[in-house]
């Protein structure tokens, strides 16, 4: 590592120990500012969902805030903001968070009301109808009401991947949705929201000893249980080219998205960080190389953008993962014209590499984005959370902006000759009633 990047590591303190019935505790206390943030983050996603359920884990997500045991609907939210704190959650692939930002003083309120719904959410019929009538709204507004809503996160996926796992859509089916029950549900709170398949991560003012015993006092009593083993999301790598075509009424412009497969973000992960770096080069700025080439020089496209992970953040995710490059362009420009242009682009970083000014203005760029992050103390603790849950190391999150300084001109140049244009995923989108 260079000295450069050494001086990048964030050291902030970790403390872990693990309470009796499974669940993870990690500590980062920071006395800086009087605030804190309590985040759980649970070891269940899209990816976990069986078939027949499509949707389900982001259907949970919004169950858990229909209230708990000892906590009435909407109390959890006027709770924190009553505190002068905000909350929130989100699903992704292989989790789910929940998490609060409060003053330091409200510590306790905030590991109460997450430590309640751990053990009891309050699933009952009439929730469960409730939150599937606000998913649906939230697709119609989202996906099927909206120019590009499913391009390409949730079509590309089907293109580039075999199992159920990858390529089902995330979001669920309306079907699929309406046929779920309060069974169901139940079901699938014992089998993933265990304390042992969480982590519970509080990050800020806090003391060390005073935390450790609010922890215990509130999630200590959470029943333990069997924790599933994660869902096997590894799959081989394509040999060939895979093609589709979509049509979107909404869209006022053809599309094209080309995804490849990159290395196991965790088994992989130095390897994996080169295609990261490959990603930001290729699109991020004016003087990118697709936005040089797509763009600017030969003006076939309209917007471009290059990114690894299906949300776009590449270390919180699992294999198997695409490097996606997305390209918006006019109709009169064919989709093999766009197409060859960035397989050219990406064959000139594979045949010539990249000089070490392009790579450090690149890596700077990523790096900054990182350490602003880590201002916040809700951002860091976030990070910390989403690297103890995927890598195991919560202070791998401190230590990303150095590992990408040391990232070698010739390991983005071996990522580039990864991307290779006989195995890549290729997603057309047209808008309907338009040309071939």
């Amino acid at each position: 590592m260079t000295a450069a990047g050494t001086e990048l590591t964030l050291r902030h303190p970790i403390e872990r120990f693990t309470l009796d019935n499974g669940l993870r505790v990690v500590l980062a206390p920071d006395r800086s500012v009087p605030v804190v943030a309590v985040s759980v983050y649970y070891d269940v996603g899209m990816r976990n969902e069986p078939e027949g359920r499509t949707g389900f884990a982001h259907l949970f997500e919004h169950l858990m805030f229909q209230g708990s045991a000892n906590v009435a609907k909407m109390e959890h939210a006027r709770l924190v903001q009553a505190a002068g704190g905000t909350f929130n959650g989100s699903t992704h692939q292989d989790y789910t968070n929940y998490f609060e930002a409060l003053p330091a003083e409200a510590l306790e309120r905030a590991l109460f009301l997450e430590a309640d719904r751990m053990a009891a959410p309050a699933i009952t019929e009439e929730n469960l109808r409730n939150q599937i009538d606000v998913v649906k709204e939230e697709i119609r507004v989202n996906v099927l009401n909206r120019p590009y809503g499913a391009f390409p996160w949730l079509q590309l996926p089907q293109v580039a991947f075999d199992t159920f796992a990858n390529t089902h859509d995330g979001y669920g089916s309306f079907v699929d949705l309406e046929s779920s029950t309060v069974d169901d549900a139940t079901d699938f709170f014992s089998r993933y929201y265990a304390p042992g398949n969480a982590v519970l991560c509080i990050g800020g003012d806090l003391d060390v000893a005073e935390t450790d015993k609010l922890v215990r006092r509130w999630f200590g009593p959470v029943g333990g249980r069997d924790v599933p083993p994660l869902p096997p999301t590894g799959e081989p790598s394509p040999t060939t080219v895979r093609t589709a075509v979509v049509e979107d009424a909404l869209a006022p412009a053809p599309a094209l998205a080309i995804g490849w497969r990159v290395p196991d973000p965790v088994g992989d992960f130095d390897t994996y960080l080169g295609t990261v770096l490959l990603a930001e080069l290729l699109s991020e700025g004016d003087a990118s190389r697709l936005e040089r080439r797509l763009i600017h020089d030969d003006r076939i496209a309209i917007a471009q953008s290059s990114y690894v992970g299906l949300f776009g953040d590449p270390f919180d995710v699992r294999d198997a993962t695409l490097l996606t490059t997305q390209v918006h362009h006019p109709a009169a420009v064919p989709a093999d014209r766009v197409m060859a242009a960035v397989h050219e682009e990406i064959g000139r970083i594979a045949e010539d590499g990249v000089e070490p000014a392009e790579l450090r203005r690149v890596q700077a760029r990523i790096e900054a984005q990182l350490l602003q992050q880590a201002d916040s103390v809700l951002g860091r603790t976030l990070a910390f959370a989403a690297a103890e849950l995927i890598h195991g190391r919560a202070e791998l999150a401190g230590e990303l902006a150095a590992r990408l300084a040391a990232v070698t001109p010739e390991a983005v140049q071996a990522a580039a000759r990864g991307l290779d244009p006989g195995t890549a995923a290729v997603l057309e989108l047209r808008p309907a009633g338009g040309r071939p």
